[in-house]
């Protein structure tokens, strides 16, 4: 639901592209001058934040400073490209970016962007010269990996040795595992043993070939062109951390995602030794059916039907799949490959939808104490451009029948890493496991009366025990979900201590809605992209929001990421938590007291020693992770081998010490075993959730549920007797 008081900012914006579009007609070359139109494109951005973000702040200099703080942070992250001295220079436009926003000649963004490709070549020009001189690993140095704390570099010189101790650090590395290589093989017959200088050299070889691949990626990739895009979501984020900007080939990938699906070729790229290489191909795809492409050719250049070809040598695999993937199905790529044998070829592949089966709900049985479904889903997905596609709600009660076929006792739902989707496909899965009532809240902005999202529908495919599993990976959809389980007390979550916190919605606004409109259409009007933008928030049933705080489970269990800082209370420019009045909704009646499994599983997870010692490795892991790292080989083998036994010990906590049973359902053999590469995913995504200790203590909380119905439904039926 987008508020009525919105629709004028899209009219505002089809108006002024509009008349911009007449004006560019006149001259032809502003279209394809950058300045205009990245002026375009900010002035718009400006619009819609200003006039349709749910909780925008004011475009002033105080926001000038942050986005500006915010615009370097992002191009130099680890603070070793730009010079203390640039910072200081781009402190002139401290108080500039929110007038360039609003209209006045865009400076800040060209000095910024030029000096740091200027000051990037510079900085790739360093590396070489450090790794052609052996190291010293008798000296004792430190270098601190991570430098969000400390300032950039004064000179060029401070900038050099920065880079000297990152590399040497790299070198060392990588000179310690050779050593370790050695020391395990010397008794070996066919192992050629090696001086310590021959693998000192070969670990500073191994790390330029690193930096090579890294810097040409870098340098290739990070042109105006996408600096302004970072530029953009600097001003974007600085409104909130949802909402983004989309240069048009990422609006594709981000739509491409929620469908499942894409126009592609069918084939996996890899990035090996600094070349673009086939990964492997799938099975029925454009690529697999044309027989030429083969697995281990080089892709050297990528050209869009009879259009000059791109040569992507140095491109990151991400950016080359950009260039292969279309927006068209049955639109034509031709791949330029480099065979093994050395000879060069080029390769008309005719585009088709590609289905991304990783998106999609997978479920399977569990054989224990009792008869449990399971039911994975990485994302609420929906294709937005096909009432016919792919939609996660249906995908679900087509599993939970199958599980229901087979007599499972109670259904497992698993969303953890789930980071959301569609919110109309939650509301209907909500109403799967309850009978009709509102699901979740939104408001929006200036809306004095919220909108509440309902399931309508009294029916309910799913009765049973129910348990909900997140992590702080579950964001927006699974807290929806989470939640109005937990409010609606239809089943148990369990999981971190938290979930990712974002409470918002977002929209997808093009900014120039007239390259999207029938009516508008010009073909003279380049398309600029869109923003999603942040125009509601969350609000669970009981009033609450997800936003900040996320859903805490009702039974928490150590986590492995618990330690890392990116939840959303983690986000300097995050939204606040609030609240609004409670929705009236009917809570399941149930003959499982929910109360009593979860006051047993926490009295169960608090003595459990492979939980207790998971916490204990983890608090030791972060500490270890914020320090300095010692460039002394003997110090650095000696703190790599407690690491290592630490790592060791706590990858073996998370292995169950018997495999839990868990089986596919028959109505999905045949389809599994259609193709091979179909029956090895499925081998290893059981094998993960048979050996998952997570899953394996969830199935306990399940089998206390179903033992609590079990003797609940027998006393039931013995009290009816009597009577």
């Amino acid at each position: 639901m987008m508020s009525k008081k919105f629709i004028p900012v899209i009219l505002v914006l089809t108006a002024t592209s509009l008349f911009v579009a007449f004006q560019t007609q006149g001259n032809p070359g502003d279209r394809d001058n950058p300045k205009s139109k990245y002026t375009r494109i900010i002035r718009n951005v400006g619009l819609l934040l200003e006039q349709g973000h749910y909780s925008p702040k004011t475009i002033d200099d105080n926001f000038s400073k942050a986005v500006l703080k915010k615009f370097i942070e992002d191009l130099d992250n680890d603070k070793n490209i730009f010079l203390q001295s640039d910072i200081d220079g781009f402190k002139k436009f401290e108080n500039r970016i929110d007038d360039e926003i609003h209209g006045a000649e865009l400076i800040s963004f060209f000095t910024i962007s030029n000096q740091y490709i200027s000051r990037l070549k510079e900085t790739a020009g360093l590396y070489a010269d450090i790794l052609a001189k052996p190291f010293d690993f008798t000296k004792d140095e430190e270098v601190m990996l991570d430098r969000e704390k400390l300032n950039n570099p004064k000179n060029e010189a401070e900038r050099k040795e920065i880079w000297r101790k990152r590399l040497k650090f790299l070198a060392l590395d990588r000179y310690s595992q050779l050593l370790e290589t050695r020391e395990k093989n010397k008794d070996s017959a066919n192992f050629k043993i090696k001086a310590d200088s021959t693998l000192e050299r070969e670990a500073r070889e191994a790390v330029k070939k690193q930096m090579d691949r890294f810097f040409s990626t870098k340098v290739n990739r990070e042109n105006n062109d996408e600096n302004f895009s970072t530029f953009v979501n600097a001003i974007t984020g600085t409104m909130d951390p949802h909402t983004n900007y989309f240069a048009p080939v990422d609006k594709r990938t981000f739509d491409e995602g929620m469908k499942g699906s894409f126009y592609g070729i069918g084939a996996i790229l890899k990035e090996d030794d600094g070349k673009i290489k086939i990964g492997s191909l799938i099975s029925g795809g454009p690529a697999w059916k044309g027989g030429i492409l083969k697995v281990e050719d080089e892709v050297i250049k990528v050209g869009e039907g009879s259009q000059e070809p791109v040569d992507v040598t140095g491109y990151s695999v991400t950016d080359a799949v950009k260039i292969i993937r279309g927006a068209k199905k049955g639109s034509e790529v031709r791949l330029t490959v480099r065979k093994a044998d050395g000879t060069i070829t080029v390769i008309p592949i005719i585009r088709d939808e590609i289905k991304l089966d990783d998106t999609f709900v997978k479920s399977a049985v569990i054989n224990g104490d009792h008869k449990v479904g399971y039911i994975y889903l990485p994302e609420f997905y929906v294709d937005f451009a096909n009432p016919n596609g792919a939609k996660c709600s249906e995908d679900v009660a087509r599993e939970i029948q199958k599980l229901k076929a087979e007599n499972v006792q109670g259904i497992i739902i698993d969303l953890r890493g789930n980071g959301g989707g569609s919110l109309p496909e939650v509301v209907k899965m909500v109403g799967l496991f309850i009978e009709d009532g509102p699901v979740c809240v939104v408001k929006g902005r200036d809306e004095d009366k919220p909108y509440q999202w309902k399931d309508k529908d009294k029916s309910v495919l799913y009765t049973g025990p129910l348990t909900v599993m997140v992590d702080e990976f579950s964001a927006s959809a699974s807290e929806i979900f989470a939640a109005a389980i937990q409010d609606y007390k239809r089943g148990i979550v369990i999981g971190s201590t938290s979930t990712f916190g974002k409470g918002t919605v977002q929209r997808n606004i093009p900014l120039n809605p007239e390259s999207e409109n029938a009516i508008f259409s010009n073909k003279e009007v380049e398309d600029l992209g869109s923003v999603k933008l942040t125009l509601q928030k969350f609000y669970r049933v009981n009033g609450g929001a997800t936003q900040l705080k996320g859903v805490t489970p009702d039974i928490v269990i150590p986590d492995r990421f618990e330690y890392l800082k990116f939840r959303e209370k983690d986000n300097s420019t995050a939204l606040p938590w609030d609240e609004i009045a409670k929705a009236e909704y009917k809570p399941w009646t149930s003959t499982i007291s929910n109360d009593v499994v979860i006051k047993y599983s926490d009295a169960e997870i608090a003595k459990n020693p492979v939980f207790n010692k998971i916490k204990e490795n983890l608090v030791w892991l972060e500490k270890y992770s914020e320090k300095a790292y010692t460039l002394n080989l003997t110090k650095y083998r000696a703190e790599q081998k407690e690491a290592k036994a630490k790592q060791k010990e706590l990858e073996n906590l998370f292995k169950l010490n018997k495999d839990l049973s868990v089986k596919n359902i028959e109505a999905d053999m045949a389809a599994i075993n259609a193709a091979k590469e179909k029956i090895d995913k499925n081998s290893q995504w059981l094998k993960r959730v048979s050996g998952d200790i997570y899953i394996d203590e969830t199935v306990k909380v399940m089998n206390s549920m179903i033992t609590q119905s079990a003797t609940a439904k027998v006393g039931q039926a013995q009290g009816a007797k009597e009577n």
